[in-house]
């Protein structure tokens, strides 16, 4: 390799093409066509008025969607967001979108939710750092003059507006969404795949035969698991053969074939038979253990889809001793975590199941 001259710039990749960067132009063109949205700025106490939480949300200007989280701040974090907006620092922008004219939020409904019960004295402020001698304050413990200050404070706001698609929507959902802190996978999911068939998967995440086999944390159980343990179910057992490699992607196209599609009374019966088998024959249901407070995912995976495995091959299974297998260190391996995205692992841990409930060694 020759040397180079002094002072010629040395590239480690080679430059792109006039054609290549107009037909990247182009393609930046073309999807900033479809992503229409607006920057609005509101005070405080407007926001309040438009937005409540009861049984009227159907006609509140601004709402909170059911697929967001709930009302999860602690009186410290409220707080501090509250001291934030009194001593003037920047408040990020609250992302929605336009639904029928009405404000559907999209992040940032932690901060709205604060901003009502602290203006309606629902908590008092405690924990500040900077503005010390305000713990203990309500909004109606300050001065007049302050409250109609904090009142008046402007909330920027970034509205996707009627014109933008559906896919822009469904890409704002994502890329807002993406960090584990605000939403998981299945809370996203509420917003994108919002319907019939999300409200089946509800039903069945509901089943208190369910709750009572597969118990989860509180935490868990707030995050959305059961919806998403219900739904990889239904994907895995109708679908499992077609698995590739990404679990979110899996069960994402899986959620969008069943829009406008999908057998209700079918899955229905799958499910609870399902059900029904564990609870007569598995001794903890999908638990490890009669003390067990929590399921693991993939234990749930594991013998929920080898069951209905099982059981399509022999509805009328009755199945040889569970136990033998179900402690063994192979069962163990076939449901360890770091397994969850590999095609032959995923597939593995089902048809064991399937072969051990058929006895077929």
């Amino acid at each position: 390799m020759e040397p180079y001259e002094q002072g010629e710039q040395f590239e480690l990749f080679p430059r792109m093409t006039q054609e290549s960067q107009e037909e990247a132009e182009q393609q930046i063109l073309k999807n900033q066509q479809v992503v229409d949205y607006q920057i609005l700025e509101y005070p405080i106490e407007v926001i309040v008025s438009k937005y409540t939480i009861g049984k009227n949300i159907d006609n509140n200007e601004i709402f909170i969607p059911n697929y967001q989280r709930k009302f999860v701040w602690d009186i410290k974090k409220q707080s501090k967001f509250i001291e934030s907006i009194m001593i003037g620092l920047p408040i990020p922008y609250i992302f929605a979108a336009d639904n029928q004219g009405r404000m559907e939020i999209v992040d940032g409904s932690q901060r709205i939710r604060t901003l009502e019960a602290f203006s309606t004295n629902k908590f008092s402020l405690e924990g500040l750092k900077k503005l010390t001698k305000l713990n203990n304050f309500r909004h109606k413990d300050l001065p007049i003059s302050r409250q109609r200050r904090f009142n008046k404070k402007p909330i920027r706001i970034i509205e996707l507006t009627e014109k933008a698609t559906l896919e822009a929507r469904k890409d704002m959902f994502e890329r807002i969404n993406t960090t584990p802190t605000i939403l998981t996978d299945m809370e996203v999911r509420k917003g994108m795949y919002e319907g019939g068939f999300y409200d089946f998967i509800q039903k069945c995440a509901n089943n208190p035969k369910f709750k009572i086999l597969c118990p989860i944390s509180d935490k868990r159980e707030d995050r959305e698991e059961r919806p998403e343990m219900v739904v990889r179910f239904f994907a895995y057992a109708e679908r499992y053969k077609d698995f590739v490699h990404v679990v979110r992607d899996f069960i994402d196209e899986y959620m969008e074939s069943k829009l406008d599609n999908f057998d209700v009374v079918n899955l229905d019966n799958d499910f609870e038979n399902m059900l029904d088998f564990v609870d007569k024959h598995f001794p903890y249901g999908f638990r490890k253990s009669v003390n067990a407070k929590s399921t693991p995912r993939i234990r749930f995976e594991a013998i929920s889809v080898g069951v209905h495995l099982a059981l399509k091959e022999n509805p009328q299974l009755i199945p040889p001793p569970i136990e033998s297998w179900l402690n063994s260190k192979e069962f163990k391996e076939h449901t360890r975590s770091d397994a969850s995205n590999n095609k032959n692992k995923v597939s593995g841990r089902f048809e064991y199941v399937r072969d051990k409930l058929l006895g077929n060694d």
